[in-house]
């Protein structure tokens, strides 16, 4: 059976990308891929979501080896080079992420394509709040 649908009442729902609290992108996606690259370990991590009305639902997580600070999860199964896990959590909403300068950006990856949060908000500056993804309505003017 489908998860939530992302049509509530014939709203569309989405993903808003934005900076304490204010919408500067609003993405027609059902769902998409967060990607980062560890900055002392230069290991790659990757979380996917689902949009739904409730929120952010992360599935499938995976991260290409072990480092400091990085421990692959017990039940993590190994599949064509990088360790395949999924934790429980209840929707995010929102998801804050930190940037900083220093430590390279986010990749917001969806159908298949990626581009860095810097691409939608700018590079990271120091002292920057969180970025904050959520799921939103979608305005007709996307």
């Amino acid at each position: 059976m489908a998860g939530p649908s992302r049509r509530s009442f014939g709203r569309v729902i989405g993903l808003c990308l934005g900076l304490a609290g204010v919408i500067w992108a609003q993405i027609d996606a059902a769902e998409f891929t967060l990607a980062w690259t560890h900055t002392i370990e230069k290991i790659r991590w990757e979380e996917d979501y689902r949009v739904t009305p409730a929120g952010l639902l992360l599935g499938d997580a995976r991260i290409r080896g072990n480092g400091a600070g990085m421990e692959v999860p017990a039940d993590a199964e190994l599949r064509d080079g990088s360790w395949h896990y999924r934790r429980q959590l209840p929707p995010l909403q929102p998801l804050r992420l930190g940037r900083a300068p220093e430590a390279g950006d986010y990749q917001l990856c969806i159908a298949g394509h990626c581009s860095s949060l810097g691409d939608w908000l700018g590079p990271p500056q120091a002292g920057q709040p969180a970025v904050e993804l959520w799921s939103c309505e979608l305005s007709s003017g996307r």
